[in-house]
């Protein structure tokens, strides 16, 4: 079924939104995105509308959001749930042995060396693999990641995204981190609503499917736990912008569908 314009009745909303591929449109590398000023504003009108409920979910770190959103500071939970950053502005982490990946990490750049269209992105507790510049070697990125994951074994996991295999701590989840953030102010005693783009944020449309939030997902795909999808990232940004002047207005317009 279509749905029109503001399609969640409820006023007081806690938002959680990816970044890359839901916010940004995806780029060749991470350090290509770039944010607008346009952008900016409407969250920095989102997070007053919802009395400072609103965080980015992604798994950049806090200081990378930082440096792209600057100079909004949001909470955030960055890294796949490993650093959260609250509403008060204190930060906390999940206990990692970070060194175990050099070794890992070493041999992987060895193995891309002669394969410039591959881009290894070295995270505090994570190592990502991204092949959008070369889709041909996605199997043979697969088998690499896949490699290094089973020498980091239980400590580590591997994600997929879209374009890239990622090696992330088990002991770390999105979903852990929404709800860390339901249950504190100002997000507690709202509605959920996450928005995510890939496989890596499937664990987030559960926990606000079990919240009682919603759950979005942008772009198509055939098995999803999100209820509802946006086309595009510009579909977001639309909807964003139709709640900010909500109160005014009732807002028009085909903006997402629900699944």
């Amino acid at each position: 079924m279509t749905l029109r314009g503001r399609f969640i009745p409820e006023r007081a909303l806690a938002l959680f939104l990816d970044v890359d591929g839901t916010l940004l449109e995806l780029a060749a590398s991470p350090d290509a995105v770039r944010v607008p000023a346009a952008l900016r504003n409407t969250l920095e009108l989102a997070s007053h509308r919802e009395n400072g409920a609103l965080a980015l979910v992604s798994g950049r770190s806090l200081e990378d959001l930082d440096r792209l959103f600057a100079p909004s500071r949001f909470p955030a939970c960055g890294q796949h749930g490993f650093e959260r950053r609250d509403a008060e502005g204190h930060v906390t982490r999940a206990e990692v042995d970070h060194q175990v990946l050099e070794p890992v990490s070493g041999q992987l750049r060895a193995r891309i060396h002669t394969r410039a269209s591959l881009v290894l992105e070295r995270k505090t507790t994570a190592l990502a693999l991204h092949y959008r510049r070369a889709p041909h070697l996605q199997v043979e990125a697969r088998e690499m990641m896949e490699s290094a994951a089973a020498a980091l074994e239980p400590h580590f996991q591997l994600r997929t995204g879209k374009c890239v295999y990622e090696l992330t701590p088990s002991c770390c989840s999105i979903r852990a981190a929404i709800e860390s953030f339901m249950s504190e102010a100002p997000f507690a005693g709202r509605t959920p609503v996450f928005v995510g783009d890939d496989d890596t944020d499937e664990e987030g449309f559960d926990a606000v499917n079990a919240l009682g939030g919603y759950s979005i997902r942008v772009g198509r795909q055939a098995r999803s736990a999100a209820r509802f999808q946006f086309a595009t990232v510009s579909g977001v940004i639309a909807w964003l912008r139709e709640r900010n002047t909500s109160m005014r207005r009732q807002p028009a317009g085909r903006l997402a569908r629900q699944l």
